[in-house]
């Protein structure tokens, strides 16, 4: 099998999650058609994933994300650290993640041979040039699988003929004109299907997987379970193949654990959880359906000085659906639901009745992921002004490894299992109905038992965090930012789509170009995306590097961009190749993408933003992810070009710390040096040059000061002697000696990184400034790769997760001075370190500063913080 022929140092097992994703909001019709699981395949899951955990293979699972986006962002990690990634599965959507460094392996048959597709492969398969266009290929033809659906009448054949001529579906579209009859017609009226189809077979390489690489390390198979799984489901020949002759399958069921079905055989009974139910626990669930009881419940709620919130929906896209009806509680075993009518127009006349409550600043409304319900109810015309207090979020921060689906906190929390969605209106798939057909008395235990639920998960959750020291973060931090997110994603940002389109040309001709000199300077053909072809070209014809390092699976040469940077100076043709890949990923990736992210009824691009995903408390941007929008390079800077303001009244106005993990490094060191460089306003880098080089500020050359730079951030990273080799292009000795020349300089960071270490192992977490805690479960492994990676998640941590709370503490702050002052100017992006607005003319003579200032005192700290403001036409100007 793989363990035995392919030696993995690394694997996963990624899982779907039945929580809908961002296809299933951008395209409700999306794998609706498929039947559900069956029950005897779904009964044997659990054994399936007792066999991973013998094989100590880890199992990844994200909720809100499909398999494929997960392994696309693991890939694509991977590559950047140097792996050859082998990603196994028959699913032609893959094709468009192979790469030099990712294969593909299609299982065959019924044995365990694998056939693997590589970058010729797969552009032979789909007759294209690069694999970024596998994506084109499918969107023009659809795929009835997963019910996308494509253009009508396009089959591959066709699809692939026209990419071929074209290059990507934007193109084509932009060029119609150069199709003739029906074909032209039908391409026409089916622009919007074209390019959503292209939206929904993207695999989002982005994907918030808060695991490094160094957790899928592989190490040795756990043979007591192993021989234990086998054992009960009466393997004799693989437990003879796996443990010797003398393996023997006694079947023997673990005492307490559930009857699930046999893996070939027929299901038995599961065994009961012992969790309780609606139907076993008492409960007033009543139904709120005329003026009268509607008035009796909001005199009631507002007597309270908490209640929970939930509403029920038509759809998961809060910009689209309908609101159905909405759900309180206020105390254990009490819900209310308030149906709401089909006619939107009477439903916000009875809306407007609950605007006492909605609007009571006094009261605490609780709810899971209130983000979503008060989202839905902005689009509705309805503001909230209650304080907050999200389950979901409380979950993130006191029970960081506990799924934070509200059914599973119930049932891991309160030992309560709720009613489940699939028994109102089935499951996914083609028969799943719509909450509007079903019977209103089950709608209202349903929808009355979420709020109940809710609520309860609230009161166990409050002393959680007192307990765990997160109540600070909590109530300061994250909850206010709920309705700072909702505005921004409510704003939107506005698109130049005929920028974007214009782009989208100049990179197929430098795409073409750069191809055209690279074989010229090549003297031969050869496939640019052959890493094969390329290695040859590189380092056996033109001999660049006589000591080429090759990968150990395939034995090609490396040609990472890594690899190829350290190569550039010294052949034409690598800055080419290098070139040539930019522009590449540009349109893929960015250019193709975001025009079909243009909401057709605001003309602006809607962001979704997640608080509770990246452990540091990074805001995680998704659905299109506007926070890897690229600067580095000047084509790249070309798409920030693109974002505009609203309106001819508008400019857009950028706001970003400068070097701020750096300064909250000096911070948390305390180190003299340091700190001393940042109050007077001194160059850290410059600086850093002078310490470990002994120059004088006018002896720092350029090489001096970038070399200063990669060892500032990199030393706060844990970097070793090897990876600052690597990246300076000098030797480790080299390396070493940059390292301690550092450290006798700012003796405050050593200290500091082996003193937050200590505390990680003595405490299990580190801290923030502000009291956030990281759980490091590693810290203390036997394994020395995944401990020296744990050791640098408890430094990192600290530093990237105070810088997460000061932008997010700043964001409150300037929400609110905007709200104040009833300002025309809008809070639109929030991307790492910088945020970015649509700032009316008229205030930007005040306001500019008001915001830096916000922004300089919003987490007061013993090193001064500096904020950079721009203003410009659109966001490159500003930036």
């Amino acid at each position: 099998g793989i363990l035995s022929r392919n030696r993995p140092t690394h694997i996963a097992a990624v899982f779907d999650t039945p929580e809908p994703t961002h296809r299933h909001i951008a395209f409700p019709a999306y794998k609706a058609h498929r039947d559900a699981m069956p029950d005897d395949l779904s009964q044997q899951l659990p054994y399936l994933f007792r066999l991973f955990e013998g094989f100590s293979i880890p199992v990844v699972r994200l909720p809100g994300w499909e398999a494929d986006d997960v392994i696309g962002t693991l890939a694509a990690r991977a590559e950047t650290e140097g792996f050859t990634t082998f990603m196994v599965t028959p699913d032609k959507d893959y094709g468009q993640l192979v790469s030099e460094h990712t294969v593909i392996c299609k299982p065959e048959g019924l044995g365990d041979n694998l056939e693997t597709a590589g970058v010729q492969a797969i552009c032979e398969k789909w007759g294209i040039e690069r694999v970024e266009q596998v994506v084109d290929v499918l969107g023009l033809m659809g795929d009835a699988s997963d019910n996308i659906p494509g253009v009508p009448g396009i089959g591959e054949k066709t699809a692939q003929k026209l990419i071929a001529q074209f290059g990507s579906i934007e193109t084509l579209l932009a060029n119609t004109e150069a199709l003739k009859g029906k074909q032209r017609e039908t391409i026409e009226q089916n622009r919007d299907k074209a390019l959503l189809s292209k939206q929904l077979v993207t695999i989002d390489r982005n994907a918030p997987v808060d695991m490094t690489l160094d957790s899928f390390r592989y190490t040795a198979k756990d043979e007591e379970k192993l021989r234990a799984l086998f054992g009960e489901l009466e393997f004799n020949t693989l437990g003879k193949r796996l443990f010797g002759d003398d393996f023997s399958a006694t079947p023997q069921r673990a005492i307490g654990r559930p009857l699930q079905g046999d893996l070939f055989g027929t299901p038995e009974p599961v065994a009961s959880s012992g969790l309780r139910t609606i139907l076993d626990t008492p409960h007033d669930y009543r139904c709120v359906d005329t003026p009268e009881k509607r008035r009796t419940l909001i005199e009631a709620i507002l007597r309270e000085p908490v209640f929970c919130f939930d509403l029920e929906t038509t759809g998961l896209d809060a910009r689209r659906c309908d609101i159905i009806g909405l759900a309180f509680s206020h105390g254990k075993g009490s819900g209310f639901y308030v149906p709401l009518p089909d006619d939107q127009t009477m439903a916000a006349e009875l809306l407007k009745e609950f605007s006492p409550v909605f609007s009571d600043a006094e009261k605490e409304m609780v709810g899971h992921n209130l983000k979503f319900d008060l989202s839905v109810l902005r689009w509705h015309g309805v503001a909230v002004s209650c304080r907050l207090f999200d389950t979901m979020l409380a979950a993130f921060l006191t029970a960081p490894d506990l799924r934070r689906t509200m059914d599973y906190l119930s049932e891991a929390l309160l030992g309560y299992t709720p009613v489940s969605i699939k028994e109102l209106i089935g499951e996914k798939g083609k028969g799943q109905g719509n909450m509007r057909d079903v019977p209103l008395e089950q709608v209202v235990e349903y929808a009355a038992e979420d709020a109940d639920v809710t609520f309860q998960l609230s009161e166990k959750l409050r002393p959680m965090l007192d307990e765990m020291g997160q109540s600070q973060v909590f109530y300061r931090i994250e909850c206010p930012l709920i309705p700072v997110l909702v505005e921004m994603e409510f704003e939107g940002i506005r698109m130049d789509i005929a920028q974007l389109g214009e782009l989208s040309k100049h990179l197929d001709t430098e795409i073409q170009n750069a191809g055209a000199r690279i074989r010229t300077l090549a003297g031969e053909a050869v496939d640019l995306n052959s890493a094969r072809q390329l290695g040859y070209i590189l380092f056996d014809k033109l001999k660049l590097d006589p000591n080429a390092r090759r990968t150990a699976k395939t034995g090609q040469y490396q040609t990472t961009e890594e690899v190829l940077q350290r190569l550039a100076p010294r052949h034409e043709i690598v800055r080419e190749i290098l070139h040539y890949r930019m522009c590449s990923k540009l349109q893929s990736v960015y250019v193709s993408q975001l025009p079909a992210a243009v909401d057709s009824r605001t003309g602006r691009v809607h962001t979704h933003y997640e608080q509770a995903v990246i452990a540091t408390g990074r805001i995680q941007s998704y659905n299109p992810n506007l926070q890897t929008i690229p600067i580095r390079t000047e084509l790249g800077q070309q798409i920030r070009r693109a974002f505009v303001p609203r309106s001819d009244d508008f400019l857009m106005l950028s706001a970003d710390y400068s070097q701020i993990e750096l300064r909250i490094a000096a911070a948390l060191s305390e180190d003299e040096g340091m700190i001393e460089t940042f109050r007077h306003g001194e160059d850290i880098h410059t600086a850093t040059a002078m310490k470990i080089y002994e120059i004088d500020k006018e002896g720092v050359t350029t090489e001096m000061r970038r070399q200063a730079k990669t060892v500032n951030f990199g030393i706060i990273y844990g970097i070793s002697a090897f990876g600052l080799a690597e990246r300076l292009n000098i030797s480790r000795t080299q390396g070493q000696e940059l390292i301690d020349q550092y450290f006798a300089k700012y003796p405050g960071t050593r200290r500091y990184m082996d003193e937050t270490v200590a505390f990680a192992r003595e405490h299990g977490y580190v801290e923030t400034l502000t009291g956030r805690r990281r759980y490091l479960k590693a810290i203390d492994a036997r394994n020395a790769v995944e401990r020296k990676a744990e050791e640098r998640n408890a430094i990192n941590s600290r530093i990237q997760g105070t810088a997460a709370d000061l932008i997010k503490l700043a964001m409150s702050r300037i929400h609110r001075e905007l709200c104040d002052r009833d300002a025309k100017t809008r809070m639109l992006l929030q991307v790492h370190d910088e945020l970015v607005f649509d700032l009316h003319q008229s205030e930007t003579v005040f306001l500019p500063e008001v915001i830096a200032e916000i922004m300089r005192t919003a987490l007061p700290m013993t090193v001064p913080i500096e904020v950079e403001v721009g203003i410009g036409k659109n966001w490159l100007e500003a930036h």
